[in-house]
């Protein structure tokens, strides 16, 4: 279900993703083949990252870690380019006016998982940043995506 949901999470920056070209070094760890550029970057991005563990995918390579108290997911394209960051969060992070427009919106729903979704804008070089929100109701499941200005949107519907 986890791996769903931050699958789900992230689907929209994985719509464009470039292939490595084929002189790309790639360096093993583990069974997974890392490009030698992405850990490169990983390594400049989370200096003092602890137990990394890499995945490659069809859509991206992606590193779990530990970061001071912090447990991350980076996402890297298969160039290297650092895509964004996941974060498990709790629902009382998100800001107050959008739980209360999720309460009255999503009505009936439960809040199970929450995920800070953060990227940095390529050319003003900020964060920027989401929320998506995990919400039960019944046999259905959906996701609503929270933004910076407390935005909440449906995002996609889960089952």
């Amino acid at each position: 279900m986890k791996k769903l949901f931050i699958t789900a999470a992230t689907a929209i920056v994985f719509s464009v993703t470039a292939f490595a070209a084929e002189s790309t070094k790639t360096f093993i760890t583990g069974e997974e083949n890392v490009t030698y550029q992405a850990l490169n970057h990983f390594t400049a991005d989370f200096k003092g990252a602890k137990n990394p563990a890499w995945t490659v995918t069809a859509n991206c390579q992606k590193v779990t870690f530990t970061l001071g108290d912090a447990q991350l997911t980076a996402f890297y394209n298969f160039s290297g380019d650092y895509i964004g960051t996941t974060q498990d969060v709790a629902y009382k992070v998100i800001p107050a006016d959008a739980q209360k427009t999720i309460a009255s919106k999503y009505a009936g729903y439960t809040v199970g998982e929450v995920i800070k979704y953060e990227n940095f804008d390529g050319e003003a070089d900020l964060p920027s940043s989401a929320y998506f929100v995990d919400l039960k109701k019944d046999k259905s499941e959906i996701l609503v995506k929270v933004t910076p200005d407390e935005n909440v949107t449906f995002f996609k519907k889960v089952k």
